[in-house]
């Protein structure tokens, strides 16, 4: 059996959360100078149909913190899909490689792609889910509020991946989440109805709302993303007006808990999803959240290649 990391859905709380302590050790260890060097003589192929400045460093040097080697390669170097088949391109790569983390726009694509490799696939983000952010986000999470269960965390926004996978990691590991979008963009009702159901068990709350003040109201973690997604800088004329009201500003942070803290994927865009007095405050952990994406990441190439917990 292999060990994709897909969908955060894929896995029961006590994996996530032995995720996450791998994590928490590696990031330690790092700073204490203990090496980690399991990986030795394993490569990762990158595959990027989408360009990203965390994903890319963040895997990369993972990899060569745990001793291994990790490859770019580009839509300009590899066809997926288009001059070469999916299917074939999965059997060729598990020829080569020992792990594949892809970052494209089609969930489907990825999903055929480990379906047809023997090799272990991570979603580096797709259209539908962000699941190695919101490992970093939860350990983040973890770090200034000292546990998971019973928060409550509110997402303002566009209902894009990072609301799915969010609403998918809070729904497993008993978080409260509420999530504030535009008639027109809400979250998938297939994944909330997932969501729901995943929640009747772990006893968490879930709430979709076009009102970002109800959504954020006693929250203990507020978080946003870009309205205008990588790819999608044609609709910004069309999204900016229907999002106007749903910033992330003073106003609106201060509905949250006195010590709520504020998150981004990033990149962010300030004077749009959130303001520059936000995003640069005492809440704001975007930076810490951004470095755990390295920690995060290696324990999930280790769990990937090695089937460690």
């Amino acid at each position: 059996m292999k060990n994709d990391f897909i969908s955060l859905t894929d896995f029961d709380a006590p994996t996530l959360l032995g995720l996450l302590d791998n994590a928490d050790q590696l990031k330690a260890d790092l700073k204490k100078g203990v090496p980690h060097k399991e990986l030795a003589g394993r490569t990762l192929g990158m595959v990027f149909a989408k360009s990203s400045t965390r994903t890319r460093v963040s895997f990369e040097v993972g990899m060569y913190q745990l001793g291994g080697h990790a490859l770019f390669l580009s839509s300009n170097e590899i066809q997926l899909g288009r001059g070469e088949t999916i299917s074939d391109t999965a059997r060729v790569l598990s020829r080569y490689l020992d792990a594949i983390m892809i970052r494209n726009d089609s969930h489907a694509d990825m999903v055929e792609l480990a379906h047809h490799s023997s090799i272990p696939v991570i979603n580096g983000l797709s259209e539908r889910f962000h699941p190695c952010q919101v490992m970093a986000d939860l350990q983040t999470i973890r770090e200034h509020k000292g546990g998971l269960k019973g928060l409550k965390l509110a997402y303002v926004g566009d209902g894009n991946n990072m609301a799915h996978s969010l609403m998918n990691g809070c729904a497993i590991l008993g978080m409260d989440i509420a999530v504030a979008s535009p008639a027109e963009y809400q979250v998938d009702p297939v994944v909330s109805r997932q969501v729901r159901e995943i929640a009747a068990h772990s006893g968490s709350g879930l709430v979709i709302t076009e009102d970002p003040r109800e959504a954020v109201s006693g929250a203990d973690v507020v978080y946003t993303d870009t309205w205008v997604s990588m790819g999608q800088e044609e609709l910004k004329r069309a999204k900016v007006p229907v999002f106007k009201n749903f910033q992330v500003n003073q106003d609106l942070m201060n509905l949250a808990r006195k010590d709520a803290i504020f998150m981004h994927c990033l990149p962010a865009y300030r004077g749009y999803e959130v303001t520059e007095e936000v995003f640069e405050g005492p809440q704001s952990v975007v930076f810490d959240e951004a470095e755990n994406r390295l920690h995060a990441q290696k324990a999930i190439l280790l769990y990937a290649i090695l089937g460690s917990l």
